[in-house]
């Protein structure tokens, strides 16, 4: 059986778990015994309640969490893959024969990244000190953090790579080392006239159309989790329908509450239309006690 359960008291598991046995299965349980090199013979027992680590073989588990995904009907299922498993998927695609009803999801398979040697690049390896980085493996391949620069140029590398990928399907079809991977990121031609990078954000018509005129100076959110990180120089995208309208945030100013954000920024520069206890109850329309604790954001943009 390829299913193995951690021995309780060191946590050792059989890699193959030739010596797992179901011994008793129910509607909600199923005990197994199993043989641990240190601790000898030991049993779990398996309930819904209960937090015991189950791990299936490799094989088995794609398999289940194929099958799990192809049976969302409302969702469109696709699996990114290393060309590694293309060979094995063949064996998933067998059980799913076996099994009526459900159909594989569509599968992408993506070149690996090799070490010098031909190895597959193993990052838990070498993050446990157990192998050398191999020649070209960068401190960002291991981790992404360690990227030299900011996060959107980051994200604007990694889509640039994937859109080499995906301009040849014969890039598809081979592997890649750490030195060739190192050698396109450094070669990667930066477009000044590509579009800049904008954080998406809805505003009601009556606020998009004086961000539009340029009549509005101050934008107000809460400080949700995705805006702790905005600051000065970046662009938002404001939408209403189908409209759109780019602007640059020239400062990003935090306060406790709505009143301390108006006395501050004043009414005029966050609505020129409305006087401030009018734009106060608008505000906590939209932001109810619990968004405002979260903290007060003023924005203030300009049209680009």
């Amino acid at each position: 059986m390829h299913l193995r359960l951690p021995c309780p008291a060191c946590g050792w598991a059989e890699k193959r778990a030739e010596r797992t046995r179901l011994i008793h299965i129910g509607d909600a349980s199923a005990t197994l015994t199993a043989v641990c090199t240190d601790h000898g013979d030991y049993e779990v027992t398996v309930i819904p309640e209960d937090n015991a680590y189950i791990d299936l073989a490799t094989l088995y588990r794609n398999l289940v969490k194929e099958r799990v995904l192809a049976g969302e009907a409302a969702t469109l299922p696709v699996m990114v893959k290393g060309g590694d498993w293309a060979p094995g998927c063949q064996l998933v695609d067998t059980a799913f024969a076996a099994l009526h009803g459900i159909h594989p999801p569509a599968r992408i398979f993506t070149p690996m990244i090799l070490t010098d040697t031909g190895a597959k690049l193993s990052k838990s390896l070498i993050r446990d000190n157990k192998v050398a980085p191999p020649p070209g493996a960068q401190p960002w391949m291991l981790n992404a953090t360690e990227w030299n620069g900011s996060i959107d140029d980051y994200v604007d590398a990694m889509v640039w790579l994937v859109r080499l990928m995906l301009s040849d399907p014969k890039h598809f079809y081979r592997s890649y080392t750490t030195l060739e991977v190192d050698r396109l990121m450094s070669a990667r031609t930066v477009t000044p006239t590509s579009p800049p990078r904008a954080r998406h954000m809805n505003l009601y018509r009556r606020y998009f159309d004086l961000v539009v005129s340029g009549r509005k100076a101050i934008e107000v959110r809460v400080q949700y989790a995705n805006l702790r990180n905005l600051a000065a120089g970046q662009y938002i995208r404001f939408a209403c329908g189908t409209d759109e309208c780019l602007v640059q945030v020239k400062r990003v100013a935090r306060y406790t509450s709505f009143e301390e954000m108006l006395d501050t920024e004043g009414p005029a520069n966050v609505n020129p239309d409305s006087p401030r206890e009018e734009q106060l109850a608008n505000i906590r329309r939209i932001y109810g006690p619990e968004k405002e604790a979260l903290g007060v954001l003023a924005i203030e943009i300009t049209r680009v």
